[in-house]
């Protein structure tokens, strides 16, 4: 099991996000969505020292990434019968969710987003995730009117019997997120094959 703050969440947490529906409606793997370098997976020295204080705990309302062209609202998510977590509805596709009995963003530990990369209809919000670039900024919009400013560490692609639980959604002792979509190898006869799963931690807010 998977374990956020003081919730389970089983190991098939992100699968739902992993259909590649569009795929599969057009040539093969001519539309799939860009994959991390493997040079984005290591996280600079030094990116310690540039946390910032947390926050207090506020619900976020929205998520910018603009060197990706993403700025989408955000729905709370929750668990499914089955112990994973649930997913934005497929159809609309510039919503994210964030995992509403964990961490908020901003506040001290490991906060989760997660969004499909596509749809019936193509490109959905987080189609674009595995080209970011380490030190790309994510905005986060909190309900209490501040913006949780983070910074990318790392940007990694995992299959998904590969999956590494603690690292992802691990405690943590600085405010950080994590923001997951599906990506890896695709098949039509199971969809995506792995998640991409970008790093960040806070470095400010307004």
């Amino acid at each position: 099991m998977r374990r956020i703050g003081d919730c389970a969440i089983a190991a098939v947490t992100v699968v739902s996000l992993c259909c590649g529906v569009w795929l599969l409606h057009g040539e093969g793997t001519t539309h799939a969505p860009p994959q991390p370098a493997a040079s984005e997976g290591t996280p600079d020295p030094g990116e310690e020292r540039l946390s910032a204080p947390a926050l207090p705990p506020s619900p976020p309302t929205r998520i910018r990434i603009p060197s990706i062209r993403v700025d989408a609202p955000l729905t709370g998510l929750g668990l499914t019968a089955s112990g994973s977590l649930a997913v934005p509805p497929a159809a609309d596709k510039n919503l994210a969710g964030w995992y509403e009995a964990g961490t908020t963003p901003g506040e001290r530990g490991t906060a989760i987003v997660a969004g499909h990369v596509d749809n019936t209809q193509g490109p959905a919000v987080f189609y674009d995730l595995g080209a970011l670039k380490k030190g790309s900024v994510i905005e986060v919009d909190r309900r209490d009117g501040g913006v949780a400013v983070f910074t990318v560490d790392a940007i990694e692609v995992y299959a998904a019997k590969d999956f590494p639980d603690q690292k992802v959604y691990g405690a943590a002792k600085r405010p950080e997120l994590r923001v997951i979509t599906c990506g890896g190898g695709y098949s039509r006869a199971t969809g995506y094959q792995g998640n991409v799963v970008v790093f960040a931690h806070l470095t400010g807010g307004r």
